[in-house]
């Protein structure tokens, strides 16, 4: 990769893109034969958490591992970005011990600030704007399923949040295209919406009917309606949203073969039904699979390489 970090999607280029989900599918299948790459050996990850989380915190840690690196776990009490310890400051320390940076955070402008002052790799594990990981994970999973991201269509009905700014910027740089349905007042960021609009046209549609988003999509993909800090917003949220469920009735106003994904965790009986997440249409423990090969691909085309 010509990018030293992955700070959100659209800083990448398709090309980018298209390399590391191959890199990601090459790599899984050496894994899968017994084999082995040691592109981290010596060389340690500093895994930064204001966010707890399963799937990044064991993805990053094994990936990190299977190339022969170590991961650090770091919590964010003990760095306290911003308020302990300067973003600059924290980046320089880190940048003199450590070999490259993963955080997971609350605020987009901390990853910013440790990219631009660090010397090393840094990687955004999530942040309320964006989670560039999940995004490339699922897209990922979805041209592993079809065989292709040419010509697919996916559905996105939920929260206009992190993981839906990601998959807007997906869509960005490959040619999948997207439709988005959500309540009124829950909109991903217009600017987020705008500047892809500009690139891709009407390859993204952002609408407020979950029916009519379905039609004709490959993929149907929903995720929590209220997300980690929106605690407090939980009962609104859960009426605003009742009519936006993924289940069986919704999907039978989708193509058969269609598929169902879910970033993780579920709620299941809120955004998403028992019946359909354990159904045979749903991909979404090969979607949570899939952060392991695709992380194992990122620490290797930003770290193993320098």
């Amino acid at each position: 990769m010509r990018n030293k970090d992955l700070v959100s999607i659209d800083r990448l280029t398709s090309e980018e893109v298209g390399d590391l989900l191959t890199l990601a599918k090459d790599l899984k299948a050496v894994y899968r034969h017994g084999g082995r790459v040691d592109s981290l050996r010596g060389k340690v990850l500093a895994m930064v958490f204001a966010k707890p989380s399963l799937r990044t915190r064991v993805s990053f840690e094994v990936a990190t591992v299977q190339l022969g690196g170590h991961a650090m776990y770091i919590t964010h009490a003990e760095v306290g970005l911003g308020k302990r310890e300067a973003v600059p400051d924290a980046a320089k320390v880190l940048s003199r011990m450590v070999d490259g940076i993963m955080i997971r955070t609350f605020a987009q402008g901390e990853v910013d600030g440790l990219a631009q002052h660090a010397s090393i790799p840094v990687i955004n594990g999530l942040t309320d704007l964006y989670h560039p990981c999940q995004a490339l994970a699922d897209l990922m999973t979805i041209d592993e399923h079809f065989g292709t991201l040419d010509g697919i269509r996916v559905a996105y009905i939920g929260d206009g949040n992190n993981v839906a700014h990601s998959l807007i910027n997906g869509a960005r740089r490959t040619p999948i295209s997207l439709a988005i349905a959500i309540p009124r007042g829950y909109e991903p960021k217009a600017e987020i919406v705008a500047a892809a609009q500009a690139e891709i046209g009407t390859r993204l549609t952002i609408g407020y009917d979950p029916v009519a988003a379905v039609r004709g999509a490959h993929v149907i993909y929903t995720d929590v309606w209220a997300s980690m800090g929106q605690e407090g917003q939980r009962e609104e949220r859960l009426a605003r949203f009742a009519g936006f469920q993924v289940n069986d009735e919704l999907l039978g106003h989708s193509a058969p073969d269609a598929v169902v994904m879910h970033c993780l965790p579920a709620h299941r009986g809120e955004e998403i039904t028992d019946a359909v997440m354990d159904g045979p249409r749903a991909i979404v423990f090969d979607q949570a699979e899939n952060r392991l090969h695709l992380q194992r691909a990122l620490l290797h085309a930003l770290m193993g390489s320098r």
